[in-house]
């Protein structure tokens, strides 16, 4: 099983990135992938994910309006475009595979395979 995130960087506020996950080792049909992120002295924090029983998709309150995130049809690759940047969306930002039921996808210990982190940065 493998996750690979890409498509961090450093963007000015206000602006937008779309970072990529692509997987390995597994069925994407099968398995939810959530987007996570990490911020310094922070603890890890769910972004955005996919229910586990259906695509319902879920967003945390702090980027619900402004994140959106996607799969390719039948593919192999998970997207987070991220609109409206914001300096409080600096983070190392992870996609990982939920293995676990639970009530919220955006809950980090669903979650037992992740990817290696892909840097954001917003500048204001």
């Amino acid at each position: 099983v493998q996750l690979q995130a890409s498509g961090g960087g450093l963007v000015q506020a206000g602006g937008s990135l779309r970072l990529s996950c692509v997987t390995s080792g597994f069925n994407l049909d099968d398995y939810p992938i959530g987007w996570f992120r990490q911020a310094p002295g922070k603890e890890r924090e769910g972004v955005a994910c996919f229910a586990y029983r259906d695509d319902t998709k879920y967003y945390s309150d702090s980027v619900k309006g402004r994140f959106t995130i996607s799969r390719d049809s039948g593919g192999n690759t998970v997207y987070l475009r991220m609109n409206s940047l914001k300096s409080e969306d600096t983070a190392v930002y992870y996609c990982a595979r939920q293995s676990l039921h639970g009530t919220s996808c955006l809950f980090p210990p669903l979650y037992n395979d992740w990817g290696q982190g892909t840097q954001v940065t917003v500048s204001s």
